[in-house]
């Protein structure tokens, strides 16, 4: 007999049990999660000024949503990766799909200054990318997790995922 799938809004998935966990109640997923990228973000922005920060920047490694809180302090993390599990596909898909965007731009980030040898060199730009390209995408993420998704967002996955996003809602 196979086990039954997890369900957002019953049993250990119950909306009370998942809000006080963090974790939203209507998509299944936690914005701790996006703290691995913000991380990086400071550090990307602290550059110009702090160009011993590369070190740190070039340690900093992808993390998928399962992993991050496999390895995280986060005190409901197997709660959070069976939430995950139980939230909807297309969501899922598209917090993926923009972090696979933050994380191809933190890796062309670290390979810059992997290059650049002096960091001082490229310390400025790579602010800007932060700033620029990879915290709006954290933004969007952010949304997501919440269930609010623009109209643009949702065209990279079609119709379908925001009439299931406003079902969601409903």
């Amino acid at each position: 007999m196979a086990a039954e799938e997890p369900v957002l809004g019953v049993g250990d998935l119950a909306a009370d049990r998942l809000q006080h966990a963090n974790i939203n109640p209507a998509t299944g997923l936690a914005t701790d999660y996006l703290n691995h990228f913000n991380e990086v973000v400071m550090l990307l922005e602290m550059l110009p000024a702090m160009p011993d920060c590369a070190e740190d920047v070039l340690a900093w490694e992808p993390a998928d949503y399962e992993a991050h809180f496999e390895n995280s302090t986060f005190s409901e993390r197997q709660l959070a990766i069976l939430a995950y599990h139980a939230a909807p596909v297309r969501l899922r898909s598209h917090l993926d799909n923009l972090t696979g965007q933050i994380n191809a731009a933190v890796l062309a980030a670290q390979a810059a200054l992997r290059s650049a040898g002096d960091p001082a060199t490229v310390a400025n730009m790579l602010a800007e990318q932060a700033t620029h390209q990879i915290k709006p995408l954290i933004g969007m993420a952010s949304g997501v997790i919440h269930g609010h998704i623009s109209g643009r967002d949702a065209l990279l996955d079609g119709e379908e995922t925001q009439a299931e996003i406003d079902a969601l809602f409903a």
